[in-house]
């Protein structure tokens, strides 16, 4: 799909109305906090309570789910991936290689809504 701006250029597509992309952090969000130095950890790592329930009812509804995090593609991948599958997360799409750090700034030329999770899915809307 290609849209066209006055110029008659093509554009970006946009979602339909109501339709969100949901860019979703692991470590931290949806199960324990694990450093990319501790990948050991990754297989055990315990999924946080309603993380999955939530997520997977925003993916039923037909919201596009991304996970995006901070371990690498290299050398994380295969473990990250299992573990979704494994823990029945449904997703759309896996993003590696979030820069580290956190204090993030997301510059776009689309609507960035951001959400900070504080410890309880229930509160996530």
């Amino acid at each position: 799909m290609h849209l066209n701006n006055n110029q008659n250029e093509h554009i970006s597509p946009v979602l339909e109305a109501g339709k969100k992309n949901y860019l979703i952090d692991m470590d931290g969000t949806i199960c324990d906090d694990v450093p990319n130095e501790q990948p050991e950890r990754m297989v055990t790592a315990k999924e946080y309570p309603g993380a999955k329930e939530r997520i997977n009812g925003w993916y039923d509804e037909g919201h596009i789910i991304t996970f995006f995090t901070s371990r690498t593609s290299k050398d994380h991948r295969e473990v990250t991936e299992n573990w979704l599958q494994e823990h029945g997360f449904k997703y759309h799409t896996l993003l590696m290689d979030k820069p580290r750090g956190g204090n993030y700034h997301w510059i776009d030329n689309h609507i960035v809504e951001g959400i900070l999770y504080k410890g309880d899915w229930g509160e996530v809307k």
